[in-house]
């Protein structure tokens, strides 16, 4: 068993960690979507800090699933006060941008994810560290309004599941077919999306109001795609999330 120790970052805009290597900060929705992803950059992040009770709005929507897909009917129901309505009109706009550029976004009220708890040596649900994969050009974007934020992972912090021996073994005795199959059951069933943070990583939160950019695994990306998680969610607390 892998023993880790690792501190978890904060965004910071004098961080030049962040700057030069993985994350490539912005302040608006254009170089959000037109930053180029190169080298070891895999995320853009608008960095912001977006005005409004956020949480008012949490707790004015009504949670019908654990998941609850919130429509924008929904949200222009709601009575509100001054700042409730302020953070209405960010979301709208966030709604708005992404759509006008080809994006289909969502916005969700989280209780929690559905766990993976099929398997004990090996987790696939959206807990465990991933990255996103499409057969086309798309990027993965997403902002947490209220609630805990996901964490992402330089990809030199992380190391493929199935390239861990004792998983790989025991996946291989699942599998329990030709040689030849196995690389073709591990995508099957998505055990390659999956990563183990290394001793001493270093997750990066993606912080309340900022707006993200990810890079996905698709046939024409030219960098690694940005490994990230969900995060666990605290007691009493839901999360409003965008995601597209």
């Amino acid at each position: 068993m892998l023993l880790l120790i690792f501190a978890r970052y904060s965004l910071n805009m004098n961080n030049s960690f962040f700057d030069q290597n993985q994350v490539e900060l912005v302040s608006n929705f254009f170089d959000l979507v037109n930053a180029n992803f190169q080298g070891h950059k895999n995320a853009v992040c608008w960095h912001r800090k977006p005005a409004g009770d956020f949480k008012e709005i949490v707790s004015k929507l009504k949670l019908r699933e654990n998941i609850t897909e919130v429509s924008i009917k929904e949200l222009l129901s709601l009575q509100l006060s001054v700042a409730g309505h302020a953070a209405r009109e960010i979301i709208l706009e966030d709604l708005r941008l992404l759509t006008d550029f080809g994006a289909s976004p969502s916005l969700n009220l989280i209780k929690n994810y559905e766990r993976d708890e099929e398997l004990d040596f090996i987790s696939t649900d959206v807990y465990s560290y991933h990255v996103d994969r499409s057969p086309i050009s798309t990027d993965t974007f997403l902002c947490t309004y209220y609630g805990t934020a996901s964490d992402i992972l330089p990809n030199g912090d992380a190391i493929q599941k199935i390239r861990i021996l004792e998983i790989r073994e025991k996946l291989k005795e699942l599998h329990g077919g030709p040689e030849d199959e196995f690389d073709f059951f591990l995508k099957e069933y998505y055990f390659d999306l999956h990563y183990q943070p290394t001793l001493n990583a270093r997750p990066i939160n993606l912080g309340s109001g900022n707006l993200w950019r990810l890079a996905v695994d698709h046939p024409e990306q030219k960098v690694l795609p940005c490994i990230h998680r969900a995060p666990l969610e605290k007691k009493d607390e839901y999360r409003l999330l965008l995601i597209c």
